[in-house]
């Protein structure tokens, strides 16, 4: 089973769902080699309960995972913290759409959960808790102390992280950290395009026919994290694309020009000179 854990469906959280869109990108995930995704969308992106309407639509759902076409899709999605990050949470539909309507009051910037709470309700449902681009400048997560990263399942080694601070220095932080709490590496590609499935995936020695199980074999280090050799190729194109096409969405009335403007995670060559990289140092507390 090869699957990418940290994926979009929309250009942008101010994009609508497009059921044609997600298409696309889904086909390119399978020609990439993926044989699963984790479905992380943004937990305040725009109407968020249509994505989950679209993909009602447009591929059967198990109960467990969606079957679009022989890729196995895992519901999810990815929450901001009060203290600062991102923590992706994933498990059954039913359980991630109850669970975002528990987040409404927390779903403005300001206004999100905190950790421990975020972490009371996902283990209400026992989903699959990972920690996205925990040494990431924006949205770091090392303003948790030691015992609260220890309520994660796992965390996440980001294609984007990779391409941004070198696949070395990422990979070496977020194992040593991973080592440290005694949990797993988990591959995300933080794709929200076609052209960055395949920058990272983890290969299970089995196939996981639920989050539950998804969840066990990752525990017990059943998986391997694979960083692909074109991954600056792909990450420097989906991040070109993806700008070019909030352009045109802009022109479409799509979105407006402020909604556009590039992400702050978004990978530059400034930040890709290492200098940046070096501020950052996990202080357990």
């Amino acid at each position: 089973m090869r699957i990418d854990l940290h994926t979009h469906a929309k250009l942008s959280k101010q994009t609508e769902f497009s059921e044609a869109y997600y298409g696309q990108m889904l086909e390119e995930a399978t020609t990439a080699g993926l044989t699963a995704l984790a479905l992380t969308e943004h937990f305040n992106t725009r109407n968020f309960k249509e994505v989950y309407a679209g993909l009602d639509r447009m591929f059967p759902y198990n109960g467990h995972v969606y079957d679009a076409d022989g890729l196995s899709l895992f519901p999810g999605m990815e929450v901001d913290i009060r203290e600062q990050g991102h923590i992706l949470l994933i498990g059954k539909k039913d359980e991630v759409l109850e669970l975002r309507e528990r987040l409404e009051p927390y779903t403005g910037k300001g206004s999100f959960v905190a950790f421990d709470q975020l972490m009371d309700y996902a283990d209400d449902y026992s989903m699959l808790k990972i920690g996205a681009h925990p040494f990431r400048e924006s949205n770091s997560l090392l303003g948790l102390s030691r015992e609260q990263l220890s309520r994660l399942d796992a965390l996440d080694l980001n294609a984007k992280d990779i391409y941004r601070y070198s696949k070395n220095v990422t990979r070496e932080r977020v194992e040593l950290l991973a080592h440290e709490l005694g949990k797993p590496v988990t591959a995300g590609s933080d794709t929200h395009q076609c052209l960055q499935f395949g920058s990272v995936w983890n290969e299970l020695e089995r196939e996981a026919a639920t989050a539950l199980e998804l969840k066990m074999a990752l525990l017990r280090g059943e998986h391997s994290v694979v960083v692909s050799d074109d991954l600056e190729l792909r990450v420097k194109a989906a991040a070109k694309l993806k700008k070019l096409m909030k352009k045109l969405a802009v022109l479409q009335g799509e979105l407006v020009p402020s909604e556009a403007e590039e992400e702050a995670d978004e990978p530059t060559a400034k930040q890709r000179s290492g200098k940046a990289s070096s501020t950052l140092a996990f202080d357990p507390k």
